[in-house]
């Protein structure tokens, strides 16, 4: 893969990270707890009946019942209790909070949004709309962003923009996972499971002291599993003179593999089978060293390692769009249509497409070879990070922090655009990146009622989005193509904030931020032989690359040789912006039971260029979105704390939105050059409410309740004129309600120890996923509404530190989906992503 950024700078800046972090006179980023709370085993309890939740958004700790944000804050205990062994599912059961795995196009990236603001698509040209945070070191992108809870000691979601408290791109909210920070306690745990689908998983850490001033954390996790969605080859399933059947290998029937109202059978006769999509193969780990010389000064450094590589994402092939063309359609002739549709649970994906001859199209398409081209079907993510954490106390009143980051991941998947032999697409990707930060800031106790914190960041990424794309569905001409774009950026930032006491139990919180970003983006786009592809790039193949001024060689056709033409293949894209945003927050505790709260706030996420232009008229820019939120919010502790229920409303001035279109909005003078594309422009403003509740309950000793609910409407306030965005439009990639809820009862055994059973019940609705097709032929797709219940029987010793849990998560057997691509406007089809049918577990944890 070509890289055009220089590793051995790269490699310089993880060092510097390292060297930076050590030699600062830093602060510890305020710890979720203290101590004794870092000390939480995995056998504690969610923190309900009186218990206290640490969290850090305000830049210092503070209990969640006094923080005025919406806050969902999970430790370890919920998740584990829960079975939440990602991001992706803690964030399924908070209010407003989505977080899905993609399909195949867009390899091992996520969907993340919260209030109905965030971000589908990996392209780096593109800036996420809920910023990531592991360990308060910013993480830049979707892919590989479904992070393993692996050690953690909680995570926080922040739901609402966090432009001052996080930044930029946290225009939504902000996600924060915490590690457990090593005390030297010489303790630790291992964990096993085995469960369908010969899912093996294997946890493990440690925590032990090396001297009495230096103490260590290390911890790992192996699991593996066999996919869900049966990948066959089509030629063997429908043999040349056969008939359409396969044997089912567990009952020996034969069936036809398609039939009437029916689907087929989960297992094919293995010769058949060419793979099982949507497996897993993840290793990581994560290696923490804490050193604490004096009680004014602490160090700590944190390293962590990612591999991820697995079959493709379970994706299905659910609907087609029949268009007559002869160059999608597969190597034998037949047309791309319903007979590819294989069924709820396998496809006909191939790893590759055949050499074919373009047919018609504009001059030079027709005859035009086209090359095979084919990849395995595994997606591989590699990744890893260094950060120093220290923290050093000036004084009784004035502490310094620094936080210094440095992370770096490499990704390779393909895509198939139809799962089937046909040729309308295909994709080999490769994407590189890399980034460092630097946060210095100070905070200053100036009173007893005066809390102040200032200080600066600065953040610097690089990124090669280097792919082939052959795509045969385009009418006028073929496009196989090469193109190694690169993107570099980075941001500076001032901000100071103030927590004021006004008067006892009324509170004042302030914030502001300025921010100032650029952007390169740099374009090529090649044939597979290396030279400057025709079709794209007429201008480039006449003068060559970066080319900019008159077309003397009327390389158009128009007749107009003095027009000023530009390459693509060449060109850079240059953005540059900067913002100040704001936030004021009061509070009021009205007694031990109830605070109210009411905040306004901004945030922003960065604009750029159209990553995906198909000519060089198609260079567009767009600007930033930019977000006022308005928010009331209630937090009680009832009934001598046995019931916890926090409740917020919410609505948001969203501005400038970020949107696809097809075609580009280019002057009528191009209209031929405003498709095909996929053109990212600013295309409208919107007004978005919205209510959530938490509840978290201890009724009885032993008998434990929680559950979340949401609702959010979306609707435009305008739309630019010509883009073919609607007023009526639904906008928004979450669901109108959302809604979970979990009971657990710890049965005390005695000395047998204690069982707890527990079950836990979500509830999505319909979720708007995109528009096929353009104008007033598109079509409004959504992923359906699910209910999913998962389930998990807990057996504890009498000491606590042995356990055995039998656990089922969709035990329904609901199927539903993850997410949609949706190709019939381009002679593709609807691929859809199951999620993962009923899966059980068995896991036994020993504490020591």
């Amino acid at each position: 893969m070509a890289r055009f950024f220089n590793r051995r700078s790269s490699s310089a800046r993880a060092l510097l990270a390292l060297s930076a972090s050590t030699l600062a006179l830093v602060a510890q980023p305020a710890a979720a707890q203290d101590e004794a709370d870092n000390q939480n085993t995995e056998s504690s309890q969610p923190a309900v009946a009186g218990g206290e939740i640490i969290v850090t958004a305000q830049f210092r700790e503070q209990n969640l019942q006094d923080t005025p944000l919406a806050i969902t804050a999970v430790n370890a205990a919920t998740m584990e209790a829960k079975s939440q062994t990602d991001l992706a599912q803690v964030a399924d059961q908070a209010p407003n909070v989505q977080i899905r795995p993609q399909t195949a196009a867009y390899g091992p990236s996520v969907t993340a949004s919260i209030r109905g603001i965030g971000q589908n698509d990996f392209n780096p040209a593109y800036e996420p709309g809920v910023g990531i945070y592991i360990d308060d070191i910013y993480y830049p992108s979707l892919t590989g962003a479904i992070f393993d809870t692996l050690d953690l000691d909680r995570v926080e979601i922040l739901r609402g923009p966090q432009g001052t408290l996080s930044g930029r791109n946290s225009i939504g909210g902000a996600i924060k996972m915490y590690s457990k920070m090593p005390n030297g306690t010489n303790s630790g745990f291992v964990e096993g499971s085995y469960g369908s689908r010969n899912k093996i998983s294997v946890r493990a850490a440690a925590d032990f002291a090396l001297t009495d001033k230096i103490f260590a954390r290390i911890s790992g996790v192996a699991k593996r599993q066999d996919g869900y969605i049966d990948q066959l080859d089509f030629g063997c399933v429908y043999p040349a003179g056969g008939s359409a059947t396969f044997v089912n290998s567990d009952t020996g029937v034969t069936m036809p593999v398609n039939p009437a109202g029916g689907e087929p059978a989960r297992v094919f006769n293995d010769s058949c089978r060419v793979a099982k999509l949507g497996g897993v193969n993840y290793q990581a780990g994560r290696a923490i060293l804490r050193f604490e010389p004096s009680d004014k000064f602490d160090f700590t450094i944190i390293g962590d390692y990612t591999d991820d590589d697995r079959t493709g994402a379970g994706q299905v092939l659910q609907a087609t769009r029949t268009k007559s063309s002869p160059n999608v359609a597969t190597p034998s002739g037949l047309p791309f249509d319903n007979r590819f549709i294989c069924g709820k649970w396998c496809n006909f994906q191939v790893d590759g497409q055949a050499a074919g001859v373009f047919v018609g199209g504009i001059p030079g398409a027709n005859g035009l070879a086209l090359a095979a081209v084919e990849d395995s079907n595994r997606t591989k993510y590699r990744g890893w990070g260094v950060s120093g954490q220290a923290n050093l106390e000036l004084s009784d009143t004035v502490q310094v922090t620094s936080i210094t980051g440095y992370r770096e991941f490499d990704t390779h998947f393909t895509a198939d655009g139809d799962l089937s032999p046909a040729r309308t697409g295909f994709g080999i990707n490769n994407l590189s990146n890399w980034s460092f930060s630097q946060e210095l800031r100070a905070n200053w106790e100036a009173t007893d009622t005066v809390f102040v914190t200032v200080g600066g960041y600065y953040f610097e990424q690089g990124s090669v989005y280097d792919s082939i794309q052959d795509l045969r569905y385009i009418p006028p001409y073929p496009l196989q193509f090469r193109q190694p774009d690169h993107i570099n950026a980075d941001a500076k930032a001032v901000f100071a904030n103030i927590g004021w006491e006004i008067v006892p139990d009324l509170n004042l919180n302030a914030g502001v931020r300025y921010t100032k970003e650029t952007k390169d983006q740099n374009y090529f786009r090649y044939n597979l032989d290396g030279t400057i592809n025709g079709f794209l790039d007429p201008v480039g193949v006449a003068y060559g690359a970066g080319y900019e001024g008159p077309d003397t060689n009327d390389s158009d056709g128009d007749g107009d040789t003095t027009e000023i033409v530009k390459a693509l293949t060449g060109s850079v894209a240059k953005y540059k912006g900067d913002k100040v945003d704001w936030r004021v927050a009061l509070d009021y505790r009205i007694n031990e039971q109830f605070l109210v709260y009411a905040s306004v706030a901004t945030g922003f996420k960065g604009g750029g260029s159209n990553p995906r232009p198909f000519n060089a008229f198609q260079l567009l820019s767009f600007d930033p979105e930019t977000l006022t939120a308005y928010e009331v919010g209630v937090k009680s502790d009832l009934f001598d704390r046995r019931l916890r229920l926090n409740v917020s409303a919410f609505q948001n001035e969203y501005k400038s939105i970020q949107q696809s279109v097809s075609p580009c909005p280019l002057p009528p003078e191009l209209s031929a050059y405003a498709t095909p594309s996929a053109c990212r422009i600013n295309g409208g403003d919107a007004r978005i409410r919205g209510l959530e509740a938490e509840m978290n309950a201890e009724p009885v000793d032993g008998l434990r309740l929680d559950g979340a609910i949401s609702y959010l409407d979306f609707k435009y306030t305008y739309v630019v004129p010509g883009t073919g965005i609607l007023p009526t439009d639904p906008g928004t990639g979450m669901p109108k309600w959302k809604a979970s809820a979990g009971i657990q009862y710890d049965i005390d055994l005695a000395s047998a120890g204690s069982l707890t059973p527990r079950v836990d019940v979500a509830y999505q609705d319909e979720t708007f996923s995109g528009f096929d097709g353009t104008g007033v032929n598109r079509l409004a797709q959504y992923l359906p509404s699910f209910t999913t219940v998962n389930a998990r029987l807990t057996w504890r010793n009498e000491e606590r530190d042995l356990s055995v849990a039998l656990e089922v998560t969709n035990l329904t057997d609901e199927y539903y989906f993850y997410s949609v691509f949706d190709q019939r406007n381009n002679n593709g089809g609807r691929i859809v992503a199951p999620a993962r049918p009923r899966e059980w577990a068995l896991t036994v944890k020993k504490e020591f």
